[in-house]
């Protein structure tokens, strides 16, 4: 549909955090809003560990965030006397407190209530109306619930790497989350490319298992469905899900079974690793709303996005959805 041109800087990806929560004013942990340009998450908790004087357990965050960014995100910072440093030995050209207070808990993973995503395309290529089109039909149908490839590491090998730490490597505490991580996204990814191939991904089958939207509820599995389901699946308020792999039986029944049953065959190896590090069995949505879906051509060639996606959602998934855009 297009090609283009993405992440020629840093300002070309702004992502920021939306707040699922206010600051209580009270406890030991600061919690910080920063904006930084070119910095990963884990190199921010870093920093902050350091000028804190603390171990990195003592930081908190919400998601992880690209490098190659302009970002705000919050962080929590143990001080257990409630004594912190000068926030001005924190400032940097790339590095910057917009907000600080307290707050009576260590912020932990997925506590947010999505993020907001503006992106700039340049050198793009590809009729205008087309593009146009494809965006709207975006907006109104969502995308699909594809982990991106930041999930697979710079060279994509985390999957090789989790199954060599499930075969007996020895890793790092911090290397084990992301194989894990890594070896769940590959198996959801494959039977979320299986849906799609049999055209049921955002339509919905006998025996789905079905998400609330900008909720982790499920309910099913549904037999049929039936027109208060359609209905309901036609305005975007419940998602068909798929499996986030481990211990325990799978839920969906009769088609959707036979899918994922298909799907996650040849995992084995990956399905037995995540069953016995004491994973359990549960769900992601199949797809997801792209809200508040907003885009500006600059010129011919130039072309400006805006929009909303819930927590774990991948904005490099809707580009993916316009054609080939490349870094």
């Amino acid at each position: 549909m297009l090609t283009a041109r993405f992440r020629s800087t840093p300002e070309d990806f702004f992502v920021e955090e939306q707040a699922s929560f206010a600051p209580t004013g009270e406890g030991e942990h600061l919690l910080l809003t920063i904006e930084k340009r070119g910095m990963n998450t884990a190199f921010a908790a870093k920093k902050l560990a350091a000028w804190a004087g603390i171990n990195e357990m003592g930081i908190g965050y919400a998601g992880m965030k690209d490098r190659n960014a302009c970002t705000r995100q919050r962080f929590t910072v143990h001080f257990p006397r409630r004594v912190a440093p000068d926030l001005g030995l924190l400032e940097a050209e790339d590095f910057k407190v917009l907000e600080h207070s307290w707050h009576n808990r260590k912020l932990s993973r997925g506590a947010l209530a999505g993020n907001r995503f503006v992106l700039m395309l340049r050198e793009v290529q590809g009729a205008r109306a087309s593009v146009d089109a494809r965006l709207a039909a975006i907006a109104n149908g969502g995308i699909a619930n594809y982990f991106g490839e930041q999930r697979f590491g710079r060279e994509g090998d985390n999957v090789e790497s989790a199954r060599r730490m499930f075969a007996g490597e020895r890793v790092r505490r911090e290397q084990r989350s992301i194989y894990l991580s890594a070896a769940r996204s590959a198996i959801f990814n494959a039977v979320l490319s299986s849906r799609i191939a049999s055209g049921t991904w955002n339509t919905g089958v006998e025996g789905d298992v079905w998400m609330l939207d900008g909720t982790q509820s499920i309910f099913g599995p549904e037999a049929a469905l039936d027109d208060a389901l359609a209905e309901r699946l036609a305005s975007g308020d419940i998602h068909p899900t798929g499996p986030m792999w481990g211990a325990g039986e799978l839920r969906t029944r009769a088609l959707a079974r036979e899918i994922e049953d298909a799907a996650v065959l040849p995992f084995s190896d990956l399905r037995a690793g995540l069953e016995a590090a004491g994973l359990r069995q549960e769900r992601r949505s199949l797809r997801v709303r792209v809200r508040e879906l907003a885009w500006e051509w600059i010129d011919d060639s130039a072309l400006r996005l805006e929009f909303q996606l819930a927590p774990g959602a991948y904005a490099t998934e809707l580009l993916a959805e316009l054609g080939e855009v490349r870094a």
